[in-house]
C-alpha cells in the first residue's frame, strides 16, 4: 500500500494554513470540498510522479496541486453572473491568491495558471509538474463528478 508520508511532510504547513482551510467551506464537485479535491489531486500527482519515476520537483508539484483551485469562493452561487465563466477564470484567481498568501515562485505559479488546459488553450503546461497536475486534475474531477455525488 502506498503511503503519503512524504507528501504530508511537504504539505503540512500549507494544509494547516487558515486560508487553505477556508477551501473546506466551498463545494467543488458533488459533495467534495475544494480542499478535498485539491488534496486528491495532490495525492494522484504524487502517485503519478512516483509510479512513472518522473523525478519532478516535489515541492513545486505538490504546492501547485494543493493550490490549483485556491480561488476561495463558491462558484455554484449565482452572484449576479460573476462566476458564470468560472472554468475560464478561476486559475487566474487561484494563482493571484497563492502569490498573495504564500509568495509562490514562478514554477508553482505556472502549475496553477495552466491546470485548466485545454479549456484555456493559450495556457499550455510547459513543465513536467504542470502536466502532471493538469492530468491528475482531469482524472480526479471526472471521478468526483461521476462517482462521488
Amino acid at each position: 500500500m502506498r503511503t503519503y508520508t512524504e507528501l504530508y511532510e511537504i504539505l503540512s504547513a500549507l494544509q494547516s494554513d487558515r486560508n487553505v482551510q477556508k477551501m473546506k467551506r466551498y463545494i467543488q464537485h458533488g459533495r467534495i470540498s475544494t480542499y478535498e479535491h485539491c488534496e486528491n489531486v495532490a495525492k494522484l500527482s504524487y502517485t503519478i510522479d512516483r509510479v512513472f519515476s518522473l523525478r519532478s520537483n516535489l515541492k513545486v508539484l505538490l504546492f501547485g496541486a494543493m493550490l490549483h483551485d485556491f480561488y476561495l469562493y463558491d462558484w455554484h452561487s449565482e452572484d449576479h453572473g460573476a462566476h458564470r465563466l468560472h472554468g475560464f477564470r478561476h486559475a487566474r484567481t487561484a494563482n493571484a491568491n497563492a502569490k498573495k498568501y504564500f509568495q509562490v515562485d514562478d514554477a508553482v505559479s505556472h502549475v496553477i495558471y495552466c491546470h485548466m488546459w485545454p479549456l484555456n488553450p493559450e495556457r499550455i503546461p510547459m513543465t513536467r509538474e504542470a502536466w502532471i497536475v493538469c492530468v491528475a486534475d482531469k482524472l480526479i474531477s471526472l471521478h468526483e463528478t461521476l462517482f462521488r455525488r
